[in-house]
């Protein structure tokens, strides 16, 4: 005995699930987009891209919208051999999208970074005299990531001595730093938040921790100093001065 085949009621029921999945993600992608949200999901090389996506995604709801009210339940062949997806697809498609115009992302923590391995050393030292090094950048200029780049290219803490330092990030406070300093950290992202890393490096401070909680985002400025820490000599940034400021735009650093 062959199978009924839906009615028309079914399909066109069928196909404003698919229009409103799709309509659903297009409207949560241009969200993120005007919120800031892609901020700490994505790249910056991807924003327009997925921006550009959302619009396309919008209209195609839109479109399809427009030609199932207009045609009523005689669509129904044309309707299911679009570009829409269907069925089950379809509703777990709505049903994360609906999830996502509801939980607000967070922007990763100090807990994320311990987690996913960020290290108060920031550099081991294998030479036993300092020689001459100079980089592209000046020291003032560098940002976070900068200063971790120059040091994995020359590792030898001596030749930063003075060296005047600004750079922006959050507070860690690890176990095995004294209570005098702190990690001042970033997360590096090359595509997204799922491949994001932390980046970090000590700063020597003045006061009670109190005043800089973690989590809290700093400027630093300062000289660049060499310390020994849990045994190891390494490049350490001696604060003059620590002034709390929002989470940037854009918390992640290329």
């Amino acid at each position: 005995m062959s199978a009924k085949p839906p009615t028309d009621r079914s399909h066109v029921r069928k196909s404003w699930l698919d229009i409103l999945a799709v309509t659903t993600w297009g409207i949560l992608l241009l969200k993120y987009a005007i919120d800031g949200t892609l901020y700490i999901l994505i790249h910056p090389s991807y924003y327009l891209l997925v921006t550009v996506t959302g619009i396309c995604l919008l209209a195609i709801g839109l479109l399809q919208s427009w030609r199932l009210f207009r045609g009523r339940i005689a669509t129904t062949t044309e309707q299911h051999s679009s570009l829409l997806p269907s069925g089950a697809a379809s509703m777990l498609l709505l049903g994360t999208a609906i999830a996502g115009l509801i939980i607000t992302p967070k922007l990763f923590t100090s807990n994320a970074a311990v987690q996913r391995g960020v290290s108060a050393e920031a550099v081991t030292v294998t030479r036993s005299q300092t020689q001459s090094f100079k980089t592209n950048i000046k020291p003032e200029s560098r940002t976070l990531v900068d200063w971790k780049r120059t040091l994995a290219n020359y590792p030898e803490p001596d030749a930063y001595l003075g060296q005047t330092a600004n750079i922006n990030g959050f507070v860690i406070y690890p176990k095995e730093l004294p209570a005098n300093y702190l990690l001042l950290s970033r997360f590096v992202i090359t595509c997204c938040a799922a491949d994001a890393y932390p980046i970090s490096i000590p700063v020597k401070f003045t006061g009670d921790r109190q005043t800089y909680p973690q989590d809290s985002w700093l400027q630093v400025k300062g000289k660049a100093s060499v310390e020994t820490i849990s045994g190891t000599r390494q490049l350490v940034i001696a604060a003059t001065d620590l002034k709390p400021i929002a989470v940037p735009k854009n918390p992640y650093q290329e």
